[in-house]
């Protein structure tokens, strides 16, 4: 009977070991980006360009692609830089990041977004576009790394 019992001692503070490790949250860190990219479209939208990630003290240089369906009209380039959160690591940023957005730029304008993807990795973004551009619209971008 002790032997039994001390079994299931052991078996339930092993138990209760094991979920807490499995509570705690993996540790994700915050990292910086620039994005920059060229959007056109008429009605569905297209966008491809490049950028880098500056994080843990190493630079990873990016790809951009992506479509957007909805009401765009003209062509932009926009540039971008912002904060990348819930990185465990570089290769979390690889993936499709969604958003709605509405827009104008005529000449030049101001640009400010967050997105996430499948990872739970968060991009804040602000900076300048430059085009003659309106869109409202559903995007899709795809960023990895090359």
């Amino acid at each position: 009977m002790r032997f039994v019992t001390r079994r299931l001692s052991l078996f339930a503070v092993l138990a209760l070991t094991l979920t807490a490790l499995a509570a705690v949250p993996a540790q994700a860190d915050t990292g910086t980006v620039r994005l920059k990219f060229f959007k056109a479209g008429w009605f569905v939208g297209a966008q491809a360009g490049s950028g880098i990630l500056s994080f843990r003290d190493q630079i990873h240089a990016l790809n951009i692609s992506g479509l957007s369906a909805g009401l765009t009209f003209g062509g932009s380039m926009t540039d971008l830089v912002g904060e990348v959160r819930n990185l465990r690591n570089a290769y979390d940023i690889n993936g499709v990041y969604t958003a709605i957005g509405a827009g104008i730029a005529v000449g030049g304008g101001a640009r400010a977004i967050q997105m996430q993807n499948a990872n739970g990795v968060v991009l804040v973004l602000k900076g300048d576009q430059i085009g003659l551009q309106a869109d409202l619209d559903l995007s899709g971008m795809s960023i990895s790394i090359k």
